[in-house]
């Protein structure tokens, strides 16, 4: 899939948490973007330091780039996302990147685990699936901070009702259902992981010990561990944003 440089205007914004904002891009009526599910691009900006940022619409579902910004203080881009930006606004993007994607070659059963706005790119393989019609088993679990931080639950239902199995994992103390780590849940779920293809993304310190735990202590295979690549890299000095 070639990569390419574009760009594209900000056609809606819509608050999904306190502090996630969906960004809905639309590209030059003559060009189209083509990717895999779980792709990333990167946001180019004047500082020439891109942002990174998964796409969270399926390929078939490409009339916009669906983004899902988590607002960071001091954070120069989504900053600027949260207080200044506005529909109309043009980006320029270069992408797609990245090698999580939907491995469509493979007959296991699939559990994702998502922190935060790793829900974007969890979304994007979820929705191909569905549209592929994908047979294989599937759960996700969605660690986040506070139940406020869960969104597009209408969404999650819809994908309940196709049959996957969601697992909500909530930190803040108040919150009656899972709590505590989100790979814990998985781990507590699952004594073995041998005979499945894990998919991790969102916070790298939370991608880490997916890993870390789940090859040491369910005998999950490391060619069956995907992750997203710009999130899970432990020597990177400036996380990204997604």
């Amino acid at each position: 899939i070639p990569v390419k440089m574009l760009p594209c205007r900000v056609e809606k914004m819509e608050k999904l948490a306190d502090d996630v904002m969906a960004l809905f891009l639309k590209l030059p009526a003559n060009e189209r973007l083509q990717f895999l599910a779980g792709q990333y691009i990167d946001i180019l900006q004047k500082d020439d330091k891109p942002r990174s940022f998964s796409l969270a619409n399926a390929p078939h579902d490409d009339g916009l780039l669906e983004l899902h910004v988590r607002y960071i203080p001091g954070g120069t881009f989504t900053e600027h996302v949260f207080k200044t930006m506005k529909e109309r606004d043009i980006l320029r993007i270069k992408g797609p990147m990245g090698s999580f994607f939907l491995h469509e070659d493979s007959e296991k059963p699939i559990v994702f685990v998502a922190s935060g706005t790793g829900f974007a790119p969890v979304k994007a393989i979820i929705e191909h699936a569905l549209k592929i019609g994908f047979k294989r088993e599937m759960h996700f679990y969605w660690g986040v901070r506070k139940a406020a931080d869960l969104y597009m639950l209408d969404k999650i239902r819809a994908w309940e009702a196709q049959g996957i199995k969601f697992t909500a994992v909530v930190s803040d103390e108040a919150w009656e259902g899972r709590s505590g780590f989100v790979h814990q849940a998985v781990l507590e779920d699952f004594a073995d992981l041998s005979g499945y293809d894990v998919y991790a993304c969102g916070a790298p310190v939370v991608v880490e010990a997916a890993h870390r735990d789940f090859t040491a202590q369910r005998g999950l295979p490391n060619s069956a561990f995907y992750s997203d690549a710009f999130t899970f890299a432990p020597k990177s000095p400036t996380p990204p944003a997604a």
